[in-house]
């Protein structure tokens, strides 16, 4: 029970609204992005089916699993059984530690059709091109390159070439990508699992902290302008706990999206009974 609303009646009042267009919107947040499972989950147990995805990053790679109709199960094995440092993987002569594209096989095995218009729900992927510093948001024609792009973290992953452009994390100038939702859906739910706190100066021990602020503080822009235009907005904040780049409680950080969404949910069809009983 969440503020003293059942959960179960909760789940029976929102299958009588009528939505018509639910989007979902996924932040980037590297293995943070295993929250996003959780809160789906939640949001699933709900009887809410979004049919409209938008995501970066790490919400790119849920976002496409999700719209691909694989369980939520399915999804968390990608994040905690794909293998990021196999020697085969480590670039040569391009500009990242790990080779973006060969992870391409990876994909392939949840992608064989390699397309958008293959997905059975609407697929928006937001990268950034960083020849001409825009984003791009791709949602037609080839799926794995685009999705490769958008989880593309700077200095880690090399950018990948797309139609003679080069294209990596879309978190970089939009890390919560809501625009292409906007004017196609009635209801969002947005997930935000990059929470910001004050780092102490002895917190930057190591390179990787130092790329992880910095990626919190060119996502920082205009994030509470466009989370506070979701109808329902999921931000763990226990999630500051967590790292981008730590692969540890995984299982943790799925709760904290799941118990989180599960809450909001609640929150949100409280208020909503509220403003009935005030309309009689």
């Amino acid at each position: 029970m969440y503020n003293g609303l059942n959960y179960n009646f909760g789940i029976l009042y929102l299958n009588m609204k009528s939505f018509k267009k639910v989007g979902l919107v996924l932040s980037g947040g590297g293995f943070k992005g295993v929250a996003h499972i959780g809160a789906i989950q939640a949001i699933e147990e709900a009887g809410i089916q979004p049919e409209y995805i938008s995501g970066t990053s790490a919400g790119a790679l849920v976002g496409a699993l999700y719209a691909g109709k694989y369980s939520t199960e399915e999804i968390k094995n990608l994040f905690t059984k794909t293998p990021l440092l196999k020697f085969n993987r480590f670039t040569r002569k391009k500009a990242g530690f790990l080779d973006s594209e060969k992870f391409h096989d990876d994909f392939e095995s949840y992608f064989p059709k390699n397309s958008f218009e293959a997905l059975p729900k609407k697929l928006f992927i937001t990268a950034t091109n960083l020849v001409e510093g825009t984003v791009k948001v791709f949602d037609k024609g080839e799926l794995i390159k685009p999705l490769l792009a958008s989880a593309a973290f700077p200095g880690v992953f090399s950018p990948v070439m797309i139609d003679q452009e080069l294209y990596a994390d879309g978190g970089i100038l939009d890390n919560f990508p809501i625009a292409p939702l906007r004017k196609k859906c009635d209801f969002i739910i947005g997930i935000d699992v990059s929470p910001i706190k004050k780092p102490k100066i002895t917190d930057f021990k190591h390179s990787f902290n130092v790329m992880q602020r910095a990626y919190y503080l060119r996502a920082m822009p205009n994030a509470e302008i466009k989370c506070n235009q979701c109808d329902i907005i999921i931000q763990p904040k226990e999630l500051i706990h967590h790292g981008i780049f730590n692969s540890s409680s995984l299982d943790k950080v799925y709760d904290l999206g799941y118990q989180e969404a599960k809450k909001q949910i609640a929150l949100f069809l409280k208020n909503q009974k509220n403003d009935s009983g005030d309309k009689k």
